[in-house]
C-alpha cells in the first residue's frame, strides 16, 4: 500500500498497521507494562488529592474544628502523595521513553535490514530520498507515536478515576460531566476523518522533499557546471512549498479541533457547575465549599486528559501514515534473489556455462535473448557492444543482483541458484566502472570490515600496484578518505577498488568497464595490476576500449540482448563484421586524438 496512492484507511487497515507497529514492542513488553501500571497509580493519586482537600474544607474548616495537628497531618498527607506521584511519574516517563527509543531502534534496524535485502528493481523504481525518508523520518515519527498509547491510556484511566471520585461526591454534578463525552467522541470522529488525509499529504510532501534534496546533493557538480542553480532552487522551493501548505493545513485543523474546542467544553462545564451551586445558595440550601472546589478542580482534570487524547490524534494520524509506509516497505515482495533450499555449492575452478539465458528487468521488455556461452577455467572473455546491448545485464544476472527469467547459469557444473549468495559473491570479484569509497581510511576501504590483517591489506595493495601512491601519502594506509573518496583521483580510487577485490582472492574476476573513466597514461600504469589480477582466474571484461582486450581468449559482441559475433580478436577482424567496424572506428578516433595532442605539443 503505497502512500502516494492512498492516505485514508479503513478500520481494518488501521488495525493491520497497528499490528505491524506493535510487533516491534514485544521485546520490551515489561517496560511498557510497568508504565501502564505506574500510570494507573499516578491517576489514582491525582484523583484522590482533591478529595483530601474537600474533606479538610467541609469536615474540618466547615465545622470550625481545625487544629495545628489536623492541619499538619492533612498537609503532610497531601505533600507526601504529591511526592510519591512525582517520583512514580518520573520513573514512568523515563522507562517509557527508554523503551520507545529501543523499540524505534529495533524498527530502524529491521527496516534497514529489509532495505539491504531488497532486489535491485526496487531501487530502480524508488528515489533514494524516499528510501532515506522511510528509514529515518518515518521511524522517528513512530517514536512519537508510542506516546499516543500512553496518552490514551493515561486519559482513559484519568477519566475513570475522576468519574468515580465525582460520583462519590455528587452524582448529579458527575452526570453533567459525563454528558460531554458524546460531544468529545464526535470531535474525535471529525478530527480523524480530516487528519488522515492531511497527514497523508504532509508525509508524501516530506518524502518528495527528501528525494529532491538527495537528488540535488548527488548531482551538485552537474547543477553548478551547467549553471542550473536557479532552476534547482526553484524546483526545491516548489516541493518545499507543498510541504509548507500541508503543514499549514494541519495547524489550522489542530487549532480548531484540539485544545481550543476542549477549553470551550471545559468552560461550559464550569459555568454549569457554578450555576447549580449559585442556585442552591439563592434558594438557601447548604453549599459544600469543598465539593465546589473539588468539582472545579475535576473540571480541568476531566477535560485535560481528553485534550491530551485529542492532541495525540494528530500524532496518531501521522504515525498511521508512517506506519503504513514502513509496512509497505517491509512487505515489499521485491526481495533480492535467493538461493535454493539447501544450497551449498561453491566456485572451485571457474568454469562458466550460460545456457539459454533470457532476462527482463520489468517482466515486460526482454533485454537478454537466449544467451549461450561456455567460458573455460582461466579464460579471459570480453563483452563488447553499444550501450544497451546487454553487457552489464549479463553481469547483473551472474552476480545474482536480479533473478533471471529463463535458462540457467552454471559454474563448475552447478547452477548459481544452488550456491549461497554470500559464497557466490565471495568467489566472484566485481570491479565496477565507478569506484565508491566509504568515509574512513584507506585500510578500512580495502578491508571493508572483513577479517583481514593489516599485512593482508598491504599485500593486496602491492599485488595490484596500489602501494606506491598509498605509501607516498603522509598517513599511508591510515590516510583519511572523505565521503566518496573525493580527495583521490579516479585512477587511485580504481586501484583501491582492485585491492579491495583481490584481497578476497576470488576465483572469477569481472571488470565492468573498470578503466573507462581513466586517462590513457593512468590506464597504462594500472594494466600491470590488472594483469596480476587476471593470472590464474577466469576473467570477464566489459570493454570500453577495444585495444585493451586484444589478448582476450574470447570476444563476445552483443546487440540488443543477442550475441551476434563471437571469437578472438584476429578471427573477428578477419571476419570483417560488427567488431571489425567498431575496432576500425575506435582506432581511427584514437589516432586522430594522438595527432591533435602532438600538434598541440609542437605549438
Amino acid at each position: 500500500m503505497e502512500m502516494n496512492k492512498k492516505t485514508k484507511f479503513s478500520l481494518a487497515e488501521q488495525g493491520h498497521i497497528l499490528k505491524g507497529i506493535l510487533s516491534f514492542a514485544k521485546p520490551y513488553w515489561k517496560e511498557f507494562a510497568f508504565t501502564f501500571v505506574a500510570t494507573a497509580i499516578v491517576s489514582s493519586i491525582a484523583a484522590y488529592l482533591p478529595v483530601v482537600l474537600q474533606r479538610y474544607i467541609d469536615e474540618v474548616l466547615g465545622q470550625n474544628a481545625a487544629t495545628i495537628g489536623i492541619t499538619t497531618r492533612v498537609a503532610a498527607l497531601y505533600f507526601g502523595l504529591t511526592i510519591v506521584k512525582v517520583i512514580i511519574y518520573y520513573c514512568r516517563d523515563y522507562i517509557f521513553k527508554l523503551a520507545s527509543e529501543k523499540t524505534v531502534a529495533h524498527m530502524r534496524n529491521t527496516v534497514y535490514h529489509k532495505v539491504v535485502h531488497l532486489g535491485m528493481r526496487y531501487f530502480d523504481q524508488t528515489p533514494n530520498g524516499s528510501v532515506v525518508s522511510r528509514v529515518t523520518n518515518d521511524t522517528e515519527t513512530i517514536k512519537e507515536f508510542w506516546q499516543v498509547f500512553l496518552a490514551f491510556f493515561d486519559g482513559l484511566v484519568n477519566i475513570l478515576t475522576i468519574t468515580f471520585a465525582m460520583y462519590s461526591l455528587n452524582a448529579r454534578l458527575a452526570t453533567i460531566f459525563i454528558c460531554f463525552i458524546p460531544i468529545m467522541l464526535l470531535l474525535i470522529y471529525i478530527y480523524q476523518r480530516q487528519s488522515t488525509y492531511i497527514y497523508g499529504r504532509m508525509r508524501q510532501a516530506l518524502s518528495s522533499l527528501n528525494a529532491k534534496l538527495s537528488e540535488s546533493i548527488t548531482g551538485m557538480s552537474i547543477i553548478q557546471n551547467f549553471g542550473q542553480e536557479k532552476r534547482a532552487m526553484a524546483e526545491f522551493d516548489e516541493v518545499n512549498q507543498r510541504y509548507v501548505v500541508a503543514r499549514n493545513a494541519m495547524f489550522r485543523m489542530n487549532a480548531l479541533l484540539l485544545i481550543p474546542a476542549i477549553n470551550v467544553l471545559e468552560a461550559i462545564a464550569l459555568v454549569i457547575v457554578l450555576y447549580i451551586f449559585g442556585i442552591q445558595d439563592l434558594q438557601g440550601l447548604a453549599v459544600n465549599i469543598g465539593v465546589l472546589y473539588a468539582f472545579t478542580s475535576y473540571a480541568t482534570s476531566f477535560f485535560q486528559p481528553m485534550g491530551q487524547m485529542m492532541d495525540s490524534l494528530s500524532v496518531f494520524q501521522d504515525g498511521m501514515v508512517s506506519g503504513a509506509r514502513i509496512n509497505a516497505l517491509l512487505n515489499n515482495p521485491e526481495i533480492a534473489p535467493e538461493s535454493s533450499e539447501g544450497a551449498s555449492g561453491k566456485v572451485t575452478e571457474g568454469h562458466i556455462e550460460i545456457k539459454g539465458l533470457s532476462f527482463s528487468y520489468d517482466d515486460k521488455k526482454q533485454v537478454l535473448h537466449d544467451i549461450n556461452l561456455d567460458i573455460k577455467p582461466g579464460q579471459t572473455v570480453a563483452f563488447v557492444g553499444q550501450t544497451g546491448s546487454g553487457k552489464s545485464s549479463i553481469i547483473n544476472v551472474l552476480m545474482r543482483f536480479y533473478e533471471f527469467n529463463r535458462g540457467n547459469i552454471y559454474i563448475d557444473g552447478q547452477s548459481i541458484k544452488d550456491m549461497p549468495i554470500e559464497q557466490l559473491r565471495q568467489d566472484i570479484g566485481l570491479v565496477l566502472q565507478d569506484s565508491f569509497m566509504f568515509y574512513g581510511d584507506i585500510a578500512q576501504n580495502i578491508r571493508l570490515h572483513g577479517d583481514y590483517s593489516d599485512e593482508m591489506v598491504a599485500s593486496a595493495a602491492k599485488f595490484v600496484k596500489a602501494d606506491d601512491f598509498i605509501e607516498s601519502l603522509e598517513d599511508g594506509y591510515h590516510a583519511k578518505v572523505i565521503e566518496g573518496g573525493a580527495a583521490f583521483s579516479t585512477g587511485q580510487k580504481q586501484l583501491l577498488s582492485f585491492a579491495r577485490t583481490i584481497l578476497r582472492e576470488p576465483k572469477i574476476l569481472i571488470l565492468d568497464e573498470a578503466t573507462a573513466n581513466i586517462d590513457t597514461e593512468t590506464e597504462q600504469k594500472i594494466q600491470t595490476g590488472l594483469a596480476n589480477m587476471r593470472l590464474g582466474r577466469t576473467t570477464i571484461i566489459i570493454a570500453h576500449r577495444l585495444s585493451t582486450i586484444k589478448d582476450a581468449d574470447q570476444i563476445v559482441v552483443l546487440k540488443q540482448g543477442r550475441i551476434i559475433e563471437q571469437g578472438n580478436h584476429d578471427s573477428l577482424i578477419e571476419k570483417g563484421g560488427t567488431y571489425y567496424n567498431m575496432y576500425q572506428l575506435q582506432t581511427y578516433s584514437e589516432a586522430h586524438e594522438e595527432l591533435d595532442e602532438g600538434e598541440i605539443d609542437a605549438l
